[in-house]
C-alpha cells in the first residue's frame, strides 16, 4: 500500500509555472554607478539580461533611461520589478510588456554577401521588411530594419541563405502611447 501524503510539508509538489519575457523601462538619475548597481541587482540574483539599452533622455533633468529585458517566471519578474523600485537613483519603473499602451521596437544593421539571384532576392526581402539600404558595393548591401524583435529575428533568418554576413542589434527600446510620461 502507497501512502498519497507527502512526508513533510516541504515535500509538497508546486507547478512550475513558464517564463516569459518582460521589457522594464526605468527613469533613473544620471550620474556614476547607476547603471553598474542596476547590472549588479540581476548578477547578485543569478538574472540574465536579454537586452539592455541606455542612454541620457533628459540633461537639465539628469536622467537617464534604461530599458531592461529578461526573462522569468511571474513571481521572479514581479521580484525584479520590486528590486529595482527600492533602488535610491530610481525614479520610475514601469512593466512595459504588461502594459496596453507600451511600445517596443528595436534596430538592427545586417550585411548580406551576395550576387546575381541572391543578390536581387536579398533586395526583394529587404523590400517587404521595409529594410532600408544604408550602404551597397559590388558584392553586399547593409541593411537597417526597424521593428518588433520577432520582425528582426525573421528578416536575419531569410537573409541566412542569402549570404549574411554580420548583425548589430540596439536592443530593446520602449515608450508609451498618449501623452502621458515615465
Amino acid at each position: 500500500m502507497t501512502d498519497a501524503q507527502p512526508a513533510s510539508v516541504y515535500d509538497l509538489a508546486h507547478a512550475e509555472e513558464p517564463e516569459t519575457l518582460a521589457t522594464f523601462a526605468c527613469l533613473v538619475d544620471n550620474e556614476p554607478g547607476v547603471l553598474h548597481r542596476v547590472v549588479g541587482l540581476f548578477a547578485a540574483r543569478g538574472y540574465n539580461i536579454e537586452s539592455l539599452t541606455v542612454a541620457e533622455t533628459d540633461r537639465n533633468a539628469h536622467t537617464s533611461r534604461i530599458t531592461i529585458v529578461t526573462r522569468g517566471t511571474p513571481q521572479v519578474l514581479a521580484q525584479i520589478e520590486a528590486q529595482l523600485q527600492k533602488m535610491v537613483s530610481m525614479r520610475h519603473v514601469q512593466d512595459v510588456s504588461r502594459d496596453p499602451n507600451g511600445l517596443e521596437r528595436e534596430l538592427a544593421l545586417v550585411k548580406v554577401r551576395g550576387a546575381g539571384p541572391d543578390r536581387v532576392e536579398a533586395l526583394r526581402v529587404s523590400d517587404i521588411f521595409r529594410a532600408k539600404v544604408i550602404d551597397t558595393t559590388h558584392e553586399s548591401f547593409v541593411f537597417e530594419v526597424t521593428g518588433a524583435s520577432s520582425k528582426i529575428d525573421r528578416f536575419v533568418e531569410l537573409m541566412r541563405p542569402l549570404g549574411l554576413v554580420e548583425v548589430s542589434r540596439t536592443g530593446v527600446l520602449s515608450i508609451q502611447r498618449g501623452v502621458e510620461t515615465l
